[in-house]
């Protein structure tokens, strides 16, 4: 077993919690181990879309106009479906005369941006699994690795961010298995070629068979559409949905849909993982360690959108990693600093989208809200300002939302 020499931090995962973290320590000088086991550039399995939040982070790291020329599907708004077939297009607002945007960007293109701007600043290998944790006088002390080739290796350092996605190894270490069915849903994707009537919105549809999940297509590049659904684990063992069947009866049955996929052809194969939500607040830190991303459980309980908040909680992680560092203190209590400052960022917003989750189980309303929406320019501007800014979203949780609404 090889030993390597020592660094100030180790991240182990290569996605946008991860390259965030160890790009804005190398940004602070430090001395950073960026390990990711598959080679890049590697797919992840995911809807693709990249929330403002995520463009903020992308653009303190300067990346902003690195996405612009990467391969990308444009986003003008969102277009909803009811479980009675009503549809509504809600575009998102005008700023500075322009409409913003949005992004959906495959994680083969983004990750490997990312990938590609972090090993210009830190030592990053790909092909390098994370196989557990180094500890010495009974604290964490680094992490051993294994090679593609096969080869052992231990690095060491005073910090490890663990950011090695919904299976991570270093949570596992730190807090045991914790998959709780009531807040992990579970998703299928693939890429299709050939989707009609495209409109560059991002689509949600909340299709009756798969209530209180709900089916997507997200406008990629170069034609294709990354189609998709998702419902919670506890949901799907209840109700004993195949959500493999389910999506190719959506496609080739159902009323809205079929035309649509008369002429499509699938660009890759059909590919489940599971996301775990931030509904539930998990432990994100231990002595000498901090947990970022879907190794934290922090995908939004409603929308299902991780990057933005992976990409975040690697910020926060990285300036309270450069302060354990200045302090020679990485004990739980100081690093505890890191959770109550990512709470305090998120925590209010996950669970406005918790109860938001909660409202979209109840079919009616959700059949009004989009009949209203889809016949009245007040009621889309209404929920336009729940894409734009929390205050907004607290209304849309609230009854007098509905009433208003109503009387739009």
């Amino acid at each position: 077993m090889a030993s390597e020499k020592s660094y100030d931090v180790i991240v182990v995962g290569g996605g946008p919690g991860g390259t965030s973290a160890a790009s804005f320590l190398a940004m602070k000088g430090r001395k950073v181990l960026l390990l990711e086991k598959e080679k890049f550039p590697r797919d992840k399995t995911c809807g693709d879309a990249i929330s403002g939040k995520a463009v903020g982070v992308l653009a303190e790291l300067g990346l902003k106009d690195a996405l612009e020329r990467a391969e990308h599907g444009d986003v003008c708004g969102v277009t909803f479906s009811s479980p009675d077939g009503k549809r509504a297009e809600i575009f998102f607002r005008k700023k500075e005369g322009e409409i913003e945007k949005g992004y959906v960007c495959r994680r083969l293109v983004y990750d490997n941006l990312l990938w590609n701007a972090a090993k210009n600043m830190v030592d990053a290998r790909d092909g390098v699994e994370v196989m557990g944790l180094v500890r010495e006088n009974g604290k964490v002390a680094g992490v051993k690795a294994r090679a593609k080739g096969g080869e052992e290796l231990v690095f060491k350092s005073n910090l490890v961010i663990g950011a090695d996605g919904v299976s991570s190894v270093v949570a596992r270490e730190i807090r045991g298995s914790d998959v709780d069915a009531d807040h992990t849903c579970v998703a299928y994707r693939a890429y299709y070629s050939g989707v009609s009537q495209m409109n560059g919105t991002i689509e949600i549809h909340f299709v009756k068979s798969i209530m209180p999940g709900y089916f997507w297509i997200f406008p990629a590049d170069g034609g294709l559409a990354n189609v998709g659904l998702g419902m919670l684990m506890s949901d799907m063992k209840k109700k004993n949905v195949n959500l493999q069947k389910a999506m190719q009866e959506i496609i080739t049955q159902n009323p809205l849909f079929k035309s649509r996929f008369a002429s499509a052809q699938p660009a890759s194969p059909l590919k489940g993982w599971s996301i775990p939500l931030g509904s539930k607040k998990r432990a994100l830190h231990s002595d000498n360690v901090l947990l970022v991303g879907d190794a934290a459980g922090l995908v939004d309980p409603f929308s299902g959108e991780g990057m933005g908040n992976a990409m975040l909680s690697g910020k926060i992680a990285a300036n309270v990693a450069d302060e354990a560092l200045l302090a020679g203190d990485f004990s739980s209590a100081f690093l505890s600093k890191y959770s109550e400052l990512l709470w305090k960022e998120i925590g209010e917003e996950l669970s406005l989208s918790y109860k938001m989750q909660r409202l979209a189980r109840i079919e009616w309303l959700l059949n009004l809200v989009i009949s209203k929406a889809a016949s009245s320019e007040r009621a889309r501007e209404a929920i336009a300002g729940t894409f734009a800014n929390e205050k907004a979203k607290k209304e849309y949780t609230s009854p007098l939302f509905y009433l208003r609404l109503l009387l739009s």
